[in-house]
């Protein structure tokens, strides 16, 4: 794609090259110029494709899968700003200022970074920065949010791009609760040439704060500046220059050019770079906090991200009326987002851990209490038991779909563990499940054991397809298994269980049926 030499000296705040119209907005308020922009999208990885049939459905448009796993693009009109927010298969999202399908890096560092601080000012930023105002003007409407915070340490607020070195570390994400406090008819957006003292020469960085105007009496107070970030993200082994070295000169042109202010934590607003190969995509972050973070209140150790719980809710397709069982819940993460989005489905969450149950009834609580503060059903179609994970109080063939995530004997267990629970857990999975339409979606990164469990259940369960996703920093799988049609207690591998002294052992082992 090619870009605009400059903004300067525009009056619309349309940049050119974009559809536009003069349809109203579609809360009726104000009335605004609709405008197409490419929106970015991060989801979790392995579940592109979901997240892709999600947007077609509920938006109605097509979206490109990235070279990048993780990330998906799709165009949309501002007048759909606020349902792309309602997406469920999404962690974060950012509108496109530019993408570059394959970027010419330098092959010196200095001239590569000297290329990307020439760039800030070539970019089409109007129109991006034209949908984060839209977006925070929604934010405010919805109230109040998360507002991330970054690594507190001497000397990280307020320091300028050209000296903060390694201060572009990811945010840690926390609890704290605080509203949108900027005023943002009165933000600076438009780039602004630099202040100069008596003398000529750079602004005193030092004695007043980067961009903002002082007050004078007799005159009205001029635009505030913004503080922003910048936030660069890096794959490829090819590159001559690291993450914190591109933020940081793109972040300090991008500073000169806007004279906004630099404040790595209470920034109004984030400026992604993102680099894959040679693929270069430029944005502004339209999220705060990862959209994973919606239903869980009452965390533990391994609680899955809800967009995740959406990626395998979905693999399994749920019916109304189905019944939909997690044996091993932990925090209730899986059943409580199907019982939010399917809510024809009836769904059942179980732990052996007492801890576990109480997260999950806690959670469950606070998304009933969320609900009826909305003036909406409070109920939920979902129930939550204490059991024995290898025998469930539950019928032979009376579940429809089990989903749940196994323990990987990492954070949990361990894996010499797993070697004696995942054959009986899978086997009274197959127990409860119907014969011939029951279905299991399993998440596991101990794939050695469970592959080989499901080796000795090819009577009762087979494997239908398998997603790779990336949790946590590590590879795991979900595995969609269908339920055969064979009896539970009369396959060969039921006898082959039921009469364990034919392999030498001594003692059979008992089932209940």
């Amino acid at each position: 794609m090619s870009s605009q030499d400059s903004i300067e000296g525009q009056q619309c705040p349309l940049a050119v090259g974009v559809e536009t119209s003069s349809q109203s907005a579609s809360d009726g308020e104000t009335d605004c110029e609709v405008i197409t922009v490419t929106i970015g999208a991060t989801v979790p990885t392995g579940f592109e494709n979901t997240a892709a049939e999600e947007v077609q459905e509920k938006i109605g448009a097509d979206a490109t899968i990235s070279k990048d796993r993780g990330r998906i693009y799709f165009q949309i009109t501002t007048d759909k700003l606020s349902q792309v927010h309602n997406l469920r298969s999404v962690d974060n999202l950012f509108v496109v200022v530019e993408e570059y399908d394959n970027y010419q890096f330098k092959d010196s560092k200095e001239e590569t970074l000297e290329d990307l601080q020439k760039l800030a000012s070539k970019l089409p930023w109007t129109n991006a920065l034209k949908v984060w105002k839209l977006n925070t003007s929604l934010k405010k409407k919805r109230g109040p949010h998360r507002r991330p915070q970054g690594p507190k340490g001497k000397g990280r607020r307020g320091r300028n791009f050209q000296d903060r070195g390694k201060a572009n570390k990811d945010v840690v994400e926390t609890d704290t609760m605080e509203t949108v406090t900027a005023e943002i008819e009165k933000l600076q957006l438009e780039p602004q040439a630099p202040t100069t003292g008596q003398g000529g020469g750079s602004p005193d960085l030092e004695n007043s704060p980067l961009g903002e105007q002082q007050e004078v009496e007799g005159q009205e107070p001029g635009p505030k500046a913004l503080k922003f970030r910048v936030t660069c993200s890096r794959a490829g082994d090819k590159h001559s220059f690291s993450s914190n070295e591109a933020a940081r000169d793109f972040g300090g042109a991008v500073q000169d050019f806007f004279q906004w202010k630099a404040d790595m934590t209470k920034f109004d607003i984030e400026v992604l770079l993102n680099i894959h190969n040679v693929e270069v995509v430029i944005g502004i972050a339209l999220t705060e906090e990862s959209l994973h973070r919606r239903n869980i209140t009452h965390f533990g150790p391994t609680t899955l991200r809800s967009t995740l719980c959406y990626g395998m809710l979905r693999l399994s397709k749920p019916q109304s009326s189905d019944v939909i069982l997690d044996p091993m819940c932990g925090t209730g993460a899986i059943p409580l987002e199907g019982a939010i989005e399917w809510q024809q489905a009836f769904y059942l969450a179980g732990d052996n851990n007492d801890m576990a149950v109480s997260r999950t009834v806690n959670n469950i609580c606070h998304i009933q209490k969320k609900r009826l503060d909305k003036s909406s059903t409070p109920g939920l179609p979902i129930d939550t038991v204490q059991w024995d994970l290898c025998h469930l109080p539950m019928r032979t063939n009376s579940v429809d779909i089990i989903i749940t995530d196994m323990p990987f004997g990492k954070r949990m267990g361990s894996r010499k563990k797993n070697w004696d629970l995942y054959p009986p857990c899978l086997r009274e999975m197959a127990r409860v499940s119907r014969p011939g339409s029951g279905k299991a979606v399993i998440l596991t990164q101990d794939k050695k054991c469970f592959q080989k469990a499901i080796s000795r259940m090819g009577g009762l369960w087979r494997k239908h397809h398998t997603v790779w996703v990336n949790v946590g920093g590590l590879h795991a799988g979900v595995f969609l298994l269908k339920r055969t049609a064979g009896i539970f207690g009369q396959t060969p591998e039921d006898w082959w269980v039921l009469f364990p002294y034919i392999r030498g052992v001594s003692q059979p082992i008992c089932l209940i049926f």
